[in-house]
């Protein structure tokens, strides 16, 4: 998913990763669309993810590139296995406005993006862990 800091120009990616099975988000990056994005999930998901998890993603090269053959399965949409993250990110631009594609809510500054984005997934998760 993409939005804007700034202004129309200056793209920023959000890189989500969610566990199947709490639907907890357990992996978060923000920066551009490459390698270096996929990287950054990668980095940001806990150790035992990294060793033991299956990732499940679109077919988007980056992943094949930096998540090992061990960890990870590229799958088109029709699976469900990704229905998941692609659920997440309709509620994340429902409730987070500089999110929404066309919008005039945007973050000024990457920080404040960051801090909005972080606020979301610490109110989501928790509101995921007491529904268990």
């Amino acid at each position: 998913m993409w939005s804007f800091v700034g202004n129309k120009k200056q793209k920023q990616w959000l890189w989500l990763a969610v566990d199947r099975n709490t639907k907890e988000i357990v992996g978060f990056d923000l920066g551009d669309c490459s390698e270096e994005g996929a990287k950054g999930l990668w980095r940001s998901l806990p150790k035992v993810y990294r060793q033991c998890a299956v990732c499940y993603t679109d077919f988007w090269s980056a992943y094949e590139h930096i998540f090992p053959n061990k960890r990870h399965k590229s799958v088109g949409k029709e699976t469900g296995l990704t229905n998941h993250i692609e659920r997440l990110n309709n509620t994340l631009r429902q409730r987070v406005s500089r999110l929404v594609r066309k919008t005039l809510s945007f973050s000024k500054k990457l920080e404040n993006h960051i801090d909005a984005i972080w606020n979301f997934i610490h109110y989501y998760n928790s509101a995921i862990a007491s529904q268990f």
